[in-house]
């Protein structure tokens, strides 16, 4: 039976990218909120199947014809996803992610700890495969080498840079002050302010990660895919923040 069959190079090639692609597209819809409307849409799949299956004509009939309209549907509840997937791809990281170093996370670290301990506000945005040119271009460009002490000169209260956020690509920081979007989330806890929920807001519309020094708690948040992680220790939060940039 499986003599006959003959398997050639560009079988192997063609399911591998197959392959390679449906693991992308996984990774893109990881941890957001398309996963539970994925899920839904499924359950309303096999509810119109099940409806044609045992006579219910007038559900069927519903049904029929709300899927009738499911491209655009998926198009309004994904838009801010299908963005995110096309900019990924037009600018060539739907495959590649761009590595921040040991020594720029020690650096982003240090500062930010030190800043728990004063309770100074500070708001630093890693970028990752989604690219974040609209807010820096509205921000203050630095283009400058991290450091730690350079964070906490642009978070100093006195400073004109203090207010917004820092947006690092690679191992440099590429503007200061930058304005982020706020997240809708109505759940969100009333102990979060401004800059987190600005936090929360970027990581609801790409992949990058976000770390938060609250002014009131002297503690250091990280955001990511939606969530915000708190009351982490130092150890912890590093662990967390290196596997948020790997993924």
């Amino acid at each position: 039976m499986f003599s006959a069959l003959q398997i050639t190079w560009r079988e192997i090639l063609d399911i591998g990218l197959v392959a390679l692609v449906y693991y992308r597209l996984i990774l893109l819809f990881k941890g957001t909120r398309a996963v539970p409307v994925i899920s839904g849409l499924i359950l309303v799949l096999g509810l119109y199947w099940l409806s044609g299956e045992v006579g219910l004509y007038t559900l069927n009939w519903f049904l029929a014809n709300f899927l009738g309209s499911i491209f655009l549907v998926i198009i309004i509840l994904f838009q801010a996803d299908i963005r995110k997937a096309l900019s990924n791809i037009g600018e060539l990281r739907f495959w590649f992610t761009k590595r921040v170093g040991e020594e720029t996370l020690n650096e982003v670290l240090q500062a930010l700890t030190a800043m728990a301990k004063t309770r100074t506000g500070a708001l630093v945005v890693f970028e990752k495969r989604v690219p974040l040119g609209e807010f820096i271009e509205k921000g203050v460009s630095v283009n400058a080498q991290v450091s730690a002490e350079l964070l906490q000169t642009i978070f100093h209260h006195n400073t004109p840079l203090h207010d917004g956020a820092v947006i690092i690509k690679g191992d440099r920081i590429a503007a200061a002050s930058c304005i982020l979007p706020l997240t809708h989330d109505a759940k969100l806890s009333t102990a979060f302010g401004t800059r987190h929920r600005a936090a929360i807001g970027l990581s609801e519309e790409s992949d990058a990660v976000v770390l938060v020094v609250s002014e009131e708690r002297g503690e250091i948040s990280l955001v990511r895919d939606g969530r915000i992680y708190y009351g982490l220790t130092e150890a912890a939060l590093s662990g967390k923040v290196k596997e948020a940039l790997e993924s």
